[in-house]
Parts: C-alpha cells; structure tokens; sequence
C-alpha cells in the first residue's frame, strides 16, 4: 500500500476564525490529519495568554492576520470561504452574522461550504447568548455530578470532558460528515456543534445502565466511578498512586495474586463486604512503591497501571514505543491520532504566528485581498 505522508484530509482547505479552547483544538486535529487549514487571526490575539510560539493547538496550521471590523477585513475572510470546504468558528450565536461574515454571507459566496459552529450551549435556547465554560457546560448534563468519591464534592476533568471531547471532538465529527454530504450532493450546510449536547452524548452508556436499574444515580457507588473495590485507584508507599481496573473475574484474580492479597481476604462477589476489600487492598498497595508495583504487574492481565504526571506520560515504555508522543521544535507534544497505514498525518510545523503566512495563501489561495490586511506580528520568544 503506497504512503503519502500528507494525511487523509490532504487537499481539504479549513478557514478557522481564531479563539480559544475547542474550536482551535478541532481546526488542530483537522492539521494533523493532512487539511490545509488557514487560522484568521485578529489585531491584538485571541486573548489565550501564553506565548503564540507555544501554543500547540495552532500547529499544522497557517495564519493570516484580518480585522474583520473593517470593510476589507469581511471581504478577505469571504474570499477565503469561497475557496474553502471548511469554515469554523466560534463566537456566541450571532455574532459573525453582524461581522458579515455568518452562514448565509458565505454560503451565498459558497454553496458547497460546511460552516461549523462551536459553543458552549448551542445556537438557540434560553442560555445561547450567555457566556460559559466548560464546568458549567458539563455541570448541567450531569456528567460532572457523576464523578468524584461518595460523600464529597463532584471531581473536575481539567476541560477534556466538555470542552475537547464534548466539543471539539463532535465539532470535527460533524463537519466531516456534512463534507461527505457536500461532495456527494453539493450542497453544504451548518453544524452546530454545542459542547452541553456533545458531552450529553458521551453519558449514552450510563443513561442505558441507569434505565436498565444497573446503575445509581449518585456518584462513587458504581462500578465504572470508583464505587466497587476492583475499579479504583490506591496509594503507594512513596505517596505515588496504581490505577486498578480489574473488572473481570480472570483479570481479578490475576490481580490479587500478583497483589499478594492473601485467602483470607473478603472477596468480591457481596458488595457489603467491598469496604473491607478495598481497606485490605489499600493496605496492600502502602507497601512498595509505585515503581516497585509497576514491575509487579508488567506484562500481567491484571488490568493495573501506574498514575504518570504529564512530564512522565511520554517515557512509558508503551508509549515511547508506538510514538504516542512526537518531539517537534523542541517541544515535547502528543503526536497525530488516530493511525492510518496510507495516509499517515504528522506534526509538520511548528504553532503558527499571527500573520506569519498571510502573503503565503494570499497566491496560494488566489485571494490578493489578503495582503492589505494588517502586519504580522512578532512573539516575544519561545522554541520554534
């Protein structure tokens, strides 16, 4: 089978209205896999607050610096969906409509173009014009409510449940599949990409679990949430931590013999007996270290692993050897995903500058109005 080397989205062309959060990290994952995507960036920046030079979400990507206040500004950035097969954004609902540029503005210029929104809460009900982030987004689906320990306060995922798998995740979903629709019968549309109804989705499992009377509608006394004994994660001799998810009754009890658990422990099958459990685990795991459990269970199927930081992540074995992490510019950043065998995508360029390319898709995409735009401008420092 030939290899390209250009990713599967090879000859796709994104324009992405610069922000922040989901919609960059989505135009990111459209990069990796090979598409041509064009970041309009506005005077001033889009407010993330590190150094452009670091940020990873706008790798793979060019940049053209517009002001879309202006008259010229409207018109590039429609000179550039008209050329597009892609266009993202995210602004609150309505917003790119009085910037002149919204759907029909550019679907007017475009017939073929899949214009993607991203937000928070979509674009309509009684909370679409209001702000929010993503704890609030994952609050009201009850995804945060389910997690954290029985007893205590609901746990914080970081953003990666609300803003990235709930939202850009479904964001880039969404516009693939409206540009399959587009090729096949060349008409584009919108996606409304809302990170409350993505994040909805993702609980499908647990809503079927719940009607089916298997699953409690409070966190920490379940079997995927740390209720059960076997399903956990436990303390180690140097304040370390082993992530257990022995589920299966051969998996067990491979588990608890590497554990060294012992016969006379309370065993699984009665759940009163499950606190008496994990206290004889617990007590188990408080007695080496995390490095010495993790030689324990190497090569076992006892579903143990060691919790890694995110300075450690890219030197376990597992993940060094299958690449999960590239080196790029001197940045240490997770590498494309998913695999394809033909079609690889890759990190190719460093995060792009604010107006670094502008001259560059100005000829590339035959849109001369570019160049009037703004100068680029130059980042105080950082690796490239």
């Amino acid at each position: 089978m030939a290899v390209t080397g250009n990713g599967p989205l090879a000859g796709v062309r994104v324009v992405e209205l610069a922000g922040i959060g989901p919609g960059p990290f989505a135009a990111m994952l459209l990069a990796d896999l090979g598409a041509d995507v064009v970041r309009v960036d506005r005077p001033g920046g889009a407010g993330i607050g590190i150094d452009p030079a670091y940020d990873l979400t706008n790798r793979n990507k060019r940049s053209v610096l517009i002001d879309l206040k202006t008259g010229a500004g409207r018109a590039a950035v429609l000179g550039l969906a008209a050329r597009a097969d892609i266009l993202l954004e995210g602004n609150r609902p309505g917003v790119t409509e009085r910037l002149g540029v919204g759907p029909e503005d550019c679907l007017a210029r475009n017939p073929r173009l899949v214009y993607g929104r991203m937000t928070g809460w979509g674009q309509d009900g009684p909370l679409a014009p209001h702000a929010g982030h993503d704890i609030g987004y994952v609050a009201v689906t009850g995804a945060l409510g389910m997690i954290g320990a029985a007893g205590g306060p609901p746990a914080v995922p970081a953003n990666l449940l609300g803003d990235y798998a709930g939202g850009s995740l479904y964001l880039a979903v969404g516009v693939l599949a409206a540009l399959h629709h587009a090729r096949t019968t060349g008409t584009g549309q919108v996606v409304d990409a809302a990170i409350t109804d993505g994040t909805a989705h993702l609980t499908t499992m647990i809503h079927a679990l719940l009607a089916a009377g298997a699953w409690q509608d409070r966190r920490g006394v379940n079997l995927l949430d740390g209720g059960t004994p076997f399903y956990g994660v436990y303390e180690t001799a140097d304040g370390g931590w082993m992530a257990v998810g022995a589920l299966e009754e051969r998996f067990y009890e491979e588990f608890t013999r590497l554990l060294g658990l012992g016969e006379e422990a309370p065993g699984r099958g009665d759940p009163g007996d499950w606190e008496a459990l994990r206290a004889a685990v617990a007590d188990r795991f408080r007695t080496r270290t995390r490095e010495e459990w993790t030689a324990v269970f190497a090569d076992s199927d006892a579903c143990v692993a060691p919790v890694l930081s995110l300075r450690e992540a890219p030197r376990h074995p597992h993940l060094a050897a299958r690449g999960t992490f590239t080196d790029h510019g001197g940045i240490t950043q997770p590498a494309p995903a998913p695999r394809f065998s033909a079609t690889p995508g890759a990190v190719r360029t460093p995060p792009a500058l604010p107006g670094a390319h502008t001259a560059e898709v100005a000829a590339d995409w035959d849109v001369p109005g570019l160049t009037a735009g703004p100068a680029p401008t130059t980042p105080s420092g950082g690796a490239r």
